[in-house]
């Protein structure tokens, strides 16, 4: 079955799909938008296997572009509208679309950037008055690529992960079954269309019928609470920098979200200390941890919220589908308690990256998801990560943990947001530098974290050195990007 037509398939036609720009588009609205723009993309001779670039925000005709493509077989390409008009370049010539669905308020930074050949459609196509036009689907082999999507690893080649319609049908399926989402759910959707993770919201509610509530950036989050509480949001989703800032940088703690019962977390770890907040601020909410990869199609694990306290800081067991492992050098299970590598089977796990065979087998050796990053198991089977491979610490002699370091710093309620790197040093090898964001208006200084740290770590793990900044460089993917504090251009 093509994926479009598996995400279309279930929700009436009166339920509201998207509340975008104070615009409530129904099922019936999104179903004729996506035959529109099919039958256009149709007259531009896009045909299965043809790949179609997506230039948008979290929107209507986003989301109406992304479905459009891939129910002709097309393979959708969200790009990121953040990113430089060069690797906006970059990332298209290598990926060869033969056409792009662009929102023109994007589209004006880029037009120097894009081929002058490249058919563009834009959203007024979706304002001409026309019949009603069913989704065209068109019928392709299951394992035929669907979408490619962006990593957010930094490399001199663009890292395309290859996702197909098997793959987004087996992660939808899985993730609606662990967090038991209905009909009924309406999910604030803050993270990004082109970010995996954002696009598996996208995925399981329109499966499932629910409604989506777009909230196109996040630069002010008082804003984004607001539409929270007027739409009466049933869920949201986020990374750890999401909740970070809504902790420690806005009313969220001091607000009542009645309607909120379900919470969802991914795309990296957020410290013990802030689910602790986190589940203090919405003690009516199910808070599900989960994690995940884009080259696992969005997520690999879940941990439930009935396990949260016992279990804190696991990532849960792998979702229905999923096989995880933690293994040793020698790809053998490691005993309980020791560190090893998570890798992962199952049909969410992508066939590879676009035209780079060297860093698929390294990756995906076997049809296995190397993950890269190191964890524990326990007795019950919860797996707990320690870091990622390439943020170890090595000082002094000592291997360490940068997550463990950022937990401990945490623990200071005027933090907002810590990241520990190892830079170069001739004594220890490598030193540790710290960097931290404050709440607005907060005293701390770098000698009041520096003498927490001595209260709190052994004495290898204390930073030498603190930097507070004003605000962590992210990535498209709202993840911190530590190669850009190794090299300190953050301070310039």
């Amino acid at each position: 079955m093509n994926i479009t037509e598996f995400l279309l398939e279930n929700a009436r036609n009166d339920n509201t799909a998207i509340m975008a720009g104070g615009i409530e588009y129904s099922y019936c609205d999104l179903r004729h938008a996506v035959g529109k723009l099919g039958l256009h993309l149709l007259s531009l001779d896009i045909h299965p296997g043809d790949r179609v670039g997506i230039l948008a925000g979290n929107s209507f005709f986003g989301v109406v572009s992304y479905l459009a493509v891939m129910g002709l077989g097309g393979v959708a390409v969200p790009f990121a509208p953040v990113i430089l008009p060069e690797d906006l370049r970059k990332n298209e010539q290598f990926v060869q679309c033969k056409a792009l669905c662009a929102e023109r308020r994007y589209y004006k930074k880029y037009t120097q950037a894009l081929s002058q050949h490249l058919p563009v459609i834009f959203e007024d196509l979706l304002a001409v008055p026309g019949a009603n036009q069913a989704p065209v689907i068109t019928q392709v082999d299951e394992n035929q690529d669907a979408a490619l999507m962006f990593t957010s690893g930094t490399t001199a080649m663009p890292r395309v992960v290859r996702v197909t319609h098997k793959n987004i049908r087996a992660n939808t399926e899985s993730i609606i079954a662990s967090l038991g989402i209905t009909s009924e759910e309406r999910i604030l959707v803050i993270l990004p269309f082109y970010y995996c993770f954002g696009t598996s919201l996208l995925h399981t509610h329109l499966r499932i019928g629910g409604t989506l509530v777009l909230a196109n950036n996040f630069i002010y989050p008082e804003i984004v609470l607001d539409l929270m509480d007027q739409t009466a949001c049933t869920a949201i989703a986020g990374v750890p920098s999401t909740y970070q800032t809504l902790l420690r940088n806005t009313s969220f703690r001091k607000r009542i979200f009645p309607y909120l019962y379900k919470v969802q977390q991914a795309g990296g770890k957020l410290h013990e200390v802030l689910l602790k907040e986190l589940i203090d601020t919405l003690p009516q909410a199910e808070i599900f941890v989960m994690y995940g990869q884009t080259e696992a199609t969005a997520r690999l694990s879940c941990l439930p919220p009935e396990m949260l306290e016992l279990k804190l800081g696991s990532i849960g067991k792998g979702l229905p589908g999923v096989e995880l492992s933690v293994v040793n050098e020698f790809n053998r299970p490691v005993e309980i308690g020791q560190v090893g590598e998570i890798i992962a089977r199952g049909d969410n796990i992508s066939p590879g990256y676009l035209n780079n065979p060297q860093a698929t087998n390294e990756k995906f050796p076997g049809g296995v998801l190397r993950t890269g990053d190191l964890a524990t198991v326990d007795r019950d089977g919860y797996i707990t990560i320690v870091d990622r491979i390439s943020d170890f610490i090595k000082s002094q002699g000592y291997r360490i943990s940068s997550q463990e370091i950022e937990s401990h710093v945490l623990s200071l309620p005027d933090i907002v947001s810590a990241a520990a790197v190892g830079e170069p040093d001739l004594i220890h090898g490598e030193a540790i530098h710290l960097f931290v964001t404050l709440r607005a208006g907060s005293p701390l200084q770098t000698n009041d974290i520096l003498a927490h740290c001595s209260r709190v770590m052994p004495r290898y793990m204390i930073p030498h050195q603190v930097s507070i900044i004003k605000k962590m460089p992210l990535n498209a993917n709202w993840k911190i990007v530590k190669s850009l504090l190794k090299s300190k251009k953050i301070l310039e």
